[in-house]
């Protein structure tokens, strides 16, 4: 898997699992990838403009993750030609996003388009802890830490067998 330039993760409202995943890829890929373009939006409107959610934070902030600048916003036509990798949290953030990528494939004029994806690798779900409670949060993370591992594994192994090959 090639390196991306650019990865938006994506959730229902973007604010507890998308803004999660930004927070922890952001800080694996720190000192690693620094310039890899990073971002978070919801499939839906409801919490524009508002931080994550409360919870989301303190947790993140006891594992060591800066969420507290993050603002929730939807995703957008823009976001299939500006990002190269689109991550869902879900099937159904999946779905929501094939059917906006159709609508912008029709206006992308020649432009490249992002490349769907559920964020985990092996096709499950990141749980959404919006209804549940700190521990709900926790797994979330521990699930998150994992994939965002996994992918930094799969990207310093491309990028030292492309130096190696320079």
């Amino acid at each position: 898997m090639t390196i991306p330039r650019s990865i938006l993760f994506v959730c229902l409202g973007n604010i507890c699992r998308s803004p999660s995943a930004e927070a922890v890829m952001r800080a694996k890929l720190t000192n690693f990838l620094p310039d890899v373009y990073l971002d978070s939006a919801g499939t839906a409107g409801y919490h524009i403009g508002n931080p994550p959610d409360p919870r989301t934070i303190a947790t993140g902030e006891s594992l060591g993750f800066e969420l507290s600048q993050l603002r929730a916003r939807q995703v957008s036509l823009e976001d299939f030609y500006e990002f190269e990798l689109i991550f869902a949290m879900d099937d159904t953030n999946l779905s929501d996003l094939q059917t906006l990528k159709t609508t912008a494939m029709m206006h992308a004029n020649g432009r490249d388009m992002a490349k769907l994806s559920l964020f985990d690798p092996e096709g499950r779900s990141v749980a959404d802890p919006y209804y549940g409670d700190e521990q709900d949060f926790e797994q979330m993370y521990t699930h998150l830490q994992q994939i965002a591992d996994r992918y930094i594994t799969v990207w310093q192994l491309d990028h030292q067998d492309s130096l190696a090959a320079d």
